[in-house]
Formats: structure tokens, C-alpha cells, sequence
């Protein structure tokens, strides 16, 4: 067989991604090659992208070269892709998570502040709302960028702090201090690296099927089946996480109004069975206990 080509975004996080995908693959014995992407701009689709529904940020660029026959496979950091896949396009594998933790990073000068008196970076709906039940006075600035551009934005900028997830942190093999956030219940499926394929390869989709990890798969659909009954096509505060303990699964998920003030929450334990869908259930729980009208609020405030 051919060398499998692997899609990737061309930043320092998703090559790094791109090449533990590679390193699966290959200790299967199946040869690779890395495939950066750089632009959308000039690819050419009978169909306008709208009506492929691909909608996707950081993904699309990678949906059109797959639909397009130009990788094989893509590889995404999973909480950067939408619930609604485009036409012909499936996740396939999910490898093992690592760290699905936010953290928060100080610069020097804000060393000894306690929390309530932090000035945040974030563009994070969710990272603002979670903090603001909290601690309602904090005053956020948006940052964007990569992990280095918003850590040399922390220094250069008027804050104090910046919230990250810690799996970029840890991937980059960053010597960097931070503080874990227990209070903060991550993005549906953070820290998940998954390799998306076209439905049309079902050979290449058998040997992704190698490198699955099966626990993290459930974990994953679960938090993203709640995601997508909750939000209906809004960017909403958001936080879900499954974990298998024992033989049982933990999990936790939270919708919270922009001010924090609102947050109708989820805390279950409960035996897997594949043939019911526990994200969709405990999204309706939230969904009947006030979310209905607190994702009605969301939409209009953004």
C-alpha cells in the first residue's frame, strides 16, 4: 500500500499532533507523510462549502482537501470540530487523551494576587463564563493566536493572567508554571487528538480503526452528544467531561449564562451501554431544567 497522507494545519501544535498520528500508524507498519495545509483560497468545489456544511474554523481547510482527494485522512484537535460533519466526512479514530485540563498562567507581577483580583486574557466564551461564577468582578481582555503568540501577548499586554489548555502545554514540552483550575469544567472532548476520513476509503478507514482507543471514543461522544443537544448550531458556554472510573462512567456537564450568574449543571455516575445515547439524555436534563431558555438568552446576547 501507498504512503497514507496525513492532513494537518501547519502551526508548531498540529504538526506535532499530525506526527503522534504518524508514529501510530507506523509501528503498525504502514507508511506515512505529512501533509501541511496551508489555504482554502484556491481550492475549487463544484458545491459552495455552505452546502457541504462545512463550517468549521479550523477545520475546513482540511475537509476540503480531503474531499478533494488530496490527503488521505485529517488530523484535528477534537474540541476544534463541529458536531455537524460535512457530507462524506467521519471521524475514525480517537487517540488516548492526555491532558484535559484548562490552566491558568500568571506573569511575574501578578505572582501574588489571589484570583479575584486577576485581569484575564481569554476569548473563551466558556474559560469567561465558568470564571464569572465565580469571581464576578474579574475584568477579561481577548487574546487570540498560538500558545507562544498568547503567551508573548500575556508579557507585552495590560493583564495579569491567561487561561490554556494544558495538553498544548505539555505536547509543546513547555517549562512554563501554571496552575491548575479545578473549577473549570474543560471543552467537550479537550485533549483529544482525532483523525478524520472520507467514507469513500473504507481501507484506509479499517486501519485507523488500528490505532482507536476504544475508553476515550466513549468519553468523547458522550461530551460531544451533550455539546450538540444543547447548542443547536450556537457557540454557547459549555463544559463537558467523561471519564471512565472502575466500570463506571463520571460525568460532568454545565451550561452557564455569558455572566456566569445562571449555570444549570450535571453530575452523573452511571454503567455504559452502547445502545443509549447519555450525552443526549443529560443534555435534556439541562435542557428542561432552564436551559431551553438560557440557550435562547445566549443567541441573543451574541
Amino acid at each position: 500500500m501507498k504512503s497514507i497522507r496525513i492532513g494537518t494545519r501547519n502551526s508548531a501544535l498540529a504538526l506535532w499532533q499530525a506526527r503522534e498520528v504518524a508514529r501510530h500508524l507506523q509501528n503498525n507498519n504502514y507508511l506515512t507523510e505529512i501533509v501541511p495545509i496551508v489555504s482554502s483560497g484556491d481550492k475549487n468545489l463544484n458545491q459552495p462549502l455552505y452546502s457541504l456544511g462545512i463550517t468549521g474554523v479550523f477545520t475546513r481547510d482540511l475537509d476540503v482537501a480531503l474531499l478533494n482527494d488530496e490527503i488521505d485522512i485529517a488530523v484535528h484537535s477534537l474540541k476544534d470540530v463541529p458536531t455537524q460533519l460535512p457530507q462524506n466526512i467521519e471521524m475514525i479514530a480517537y487517540l488516548e487523551r492526555d491532558y484535559p485540563q484548562d490552566i491558568l498562567i500568571r506573569k511575574e507581577s501578578a505572582r501574588n494576587k489571589e484570583f479575584h483580583e486577576l485581569k484575564l486574557a481569554t476569548s473563551s466564551l466558556r474559560r469567561r463564563a465558568f470564571w464569572l461564577r465565580h469571581y464576578p468582578a474579574t475584568e477579561f481582555s481577548d487574546i487570540r493566536g498560538n500558545i507562544q503568540t498568547r503567551l508573548q501577548k500575556l508579557e507585552d499586554g495590560n493583564f495579569d493572567a491567561t487561561i490554556l489548555s494544558l495538553a498544548g502545554i505539555k505536547r509543546m514540552k513547555m517549562e512554563i508554571d501554571y496552575e491548575m483550575l479545578p473549577l473549570l469544567i474543560p471543552a467537550p472532548s479537550q485533549g483529544v487528538i482525532a483523525v478524520a476520513g472520507h467514507s469513500d476509503k473504507p481501507e484506509i478507514n479499517e486501519i485507523l480503526g488500528q490505532i482507536n482507543h476504544r475508553p476515550t471514543q466513549i468519553c468523547v461522544e458522550i461530551e460531544r452528544n451533550f455539546l450538540s443537544t444543547l447548542e443547536g448550531g450556537c457557540t454557547a458556554p459549555i463544559g463537558a467531561f467523561a471519564e471512565i472510573i472502575e466500570n463506571q462512567i463520571r460525568f460532568k456537564g454545565a451550561l452557564c449564562s455569558l455572566d456566569g450568574k445562571n449555570c444549570i449543571a450535571v453530575d452523573e455516575n452511571f454503567e455504559y451501554n452502547p445502545t443509549e445515547n447519555f450525552g443526549e439524555k443529560y443534555a435534556k436534563v439541562v435542557l428542561e431544567n432552564g436551559g431551553k431558555e438560557l440557550m435562547a438568552e445566549i443567541k441573543s446576547q451574541i
